[in-house]
């Protein structure tokens, strides 16, 4: 049988691409690894941040895509205020082991392109997180206590940060202290929700900035129908009128007037409990507020006043007044709120998760811009764990106040190095984070009601001498154990 196919008298070769090169096979890599954050964060934390917030920017700054792209820059910023550390060379570590991993070549150990990175970041955008973040929370109430109405506690704090001309010129120091030995320090008035501890709002100040004017900026925060707590600080004629103005209530300590007995009282409740009525005060030329905001005053308010005994040993007070707005004795009983306002230590420790276990008590960025950044950095990283606490108590129906933040924080710091791993895939990776909400709610802290321990330290810090003049001028003392005694020599 005679076969059709066709034999040419030479071979062709096979039709195949050229052999990349190594230099191309590692720049392929390198491009991957700019599409790709190269923080673990992202993979248990971006549900809470919307990608639209991290998309290039259309021109400018932060438009093309590099390894600190602003997907990038933003989650290194986050993981930075995450770690023990806090330094912007552990970043660039971070990014050295993610690059051995993907690429197997190591990125420069330089931070200065990590840091132009981090500038170029809208303070705006970072705002519009936050905002989201907060807004994300459900923002419940303990239905157990006044009614089921949401409760918003304020306080103030400060922090401090490096002594650059910059921050001195934003946040100047005392003048008590000498220039060259002290800190610029910002004053921060921040809103929390009491019931699950999610920040709503903050303003920043300086030395010369008072709670109350930093409240008032904060006004927006509160919708009709919240309770607003307060200490003495906030114990104001105005902005009592003003919150009951816009429906919302307010509990807080009596400050800078005299209780009133129940003789002038206009009605009694119950044993040191009575309706009470505050005169208009005169308007001082120092006041916050200007003349047409006190002339919209009226000549007197309504108020309840509350006498509060302290049994309980370990408080600096054995009795305070709490005025408060809410004059039903009924639905609001005088024990009840005098057990929320109890719970306004809360605020403190709130502050304490952010400054100590956080590390945002001593910033470290060197210009007033990078410093309001830091702290919303900060702030954001706060909601995003404080969300991952709701979400492991609700999963494993545990109370919130119970779980630790400082124990989720320590959790999240090792679970991060294998959310993100080449290899891993997607189930394992849910798996991963299942298994990190559980850690998360057994974590408890237990219950220590009425504890009383002693505000002081054991271990004695290193006897070092004291910075009393700038650092250039001070002379190294003789070490003590150079010191001669008189006559023995």
């Amino acid at each position: 049988m005679k076969s059709n196919v066709l034999f040419l008298p030479f071979h062709l070769p096979r039709a195949r691409r050229k052999a990349r090169t190594a230099q191309q096979v590692l720049a392929d890599e390198v491009q991957r690894l700019k599409q790709k954050s190269f923080s673990q964060l992202g993979e248990c934390l971006g549900k809470f941040i919307p990608k639209r917030y991290l998309n290039p920017a259309l021109s400018g700054s932060l438009s093309r895509r590099r390894i600190y792209s602003k997907e990038n820059t933003f989650w290194s910023f986050l993981s930075q205020v995450l770690d023990a550390d806090g330094g912007c060379k552990e970043v660039v570590r971070k990014l050295q082991a993610f690059a051995a991993l993907k690429v197997g070549k190591l990125p420069s150990s330089s931070t200065a392109a990590y840091c132009k990175a981090r500038q170029k970041l809208e303070q705006s955008t970072l705002e519009s997180i936050l905002t989201h973040t907060a807004e994300g929370i459900k923002n419940e109430a303990n239905k157990e206590r006044l009614k089921g109405r949401r409760v918003i506690v304020v306080d103030g704090t400060g922090v401090s940060m490096p002594d650059s001309k910059e921050n001195q010129e934003d946040w100047p120091q005392y003048k008590s202290q000498k220039p060259g030995c002290g800190f610029p320090n910002a004053a921060i008035c921040a809103c929390f929700n009491l019931h699950n501890g999610a920040l709503l709002s903050y303003e920043v100040g300086n030395k010369k900035s008072h709670e109350l004017p930093m409240l008032r900026k904060q006004w927006d925060t509160f919708k009709a129908g919240d309770i607003f707590l307060g200490d003495k600080g906030f114990c104001s004629y105005f902005d009592q009128f003003c919150f009951k103005d816009r429906g919302v209530d307010s509990i807080i300590t009596l400050a800078r007037r005299m209780p009133m007995s129940d003789i002038e009282a206009v009605k009694v409740l119950g044993k040191d409990d009575f309706l009470i009525q505050w005169k208009k005060p005169v308007r001082n030329k120092l006041s916050s507020y200007s003349q047409e905001d006190w002339e919209r005053l009226p000549a007197t308010l309504l108020l309840r006043q509350i006498k509060v005994t302290v049994k309980q040993s370990g408080f600096r007070v054995s009795s305070f007044y709490i005025i408060t707005t809410l004059l039903d004795a009924k639905l609001y009983p005088a024990s009840e709120i005098a057990d929320v306002y109890y719970q306004r230590w809360d605020v403190e420790l709130f502050f304490r998760d952010i400054k100590t276990t956080m590390g945002m008590d001593i910033l470290r960025c060197k210009t007033p811009k990078m410093v309001r950044k830091e702290i919303l950095m900060h702030l954001i990283a706060y909601n995003c764990i404080r969300r991952l606490m709701i979400e492991a108590a609700e999963t494993k129906a545990v109370p919130l106040r119970r779980i630790s933040f400082k124990g989720c924080v320590q959790a999240l710091r090792q679970w991060e190095p294998y959310l993100n791993h080449g290899k891993m895939k997607y189930d394992e990776r849910i798996r991963l984070i299942r298994l990190l909400t559980e850690s998360i709610a057994r974590n408890i802290v237990p219950e220590r009601l009425g504890r009383n321990e002693p505000r002081a330290i054991k271990r004695r810090p290193k006897n070092f001498q004291l910075l009393t003049a700038p650092r250039h001028e001070m002379k190294e003392i003789q070490h003590r154990g150079k010191y001669v005694k008189k006559g023995l020599s």
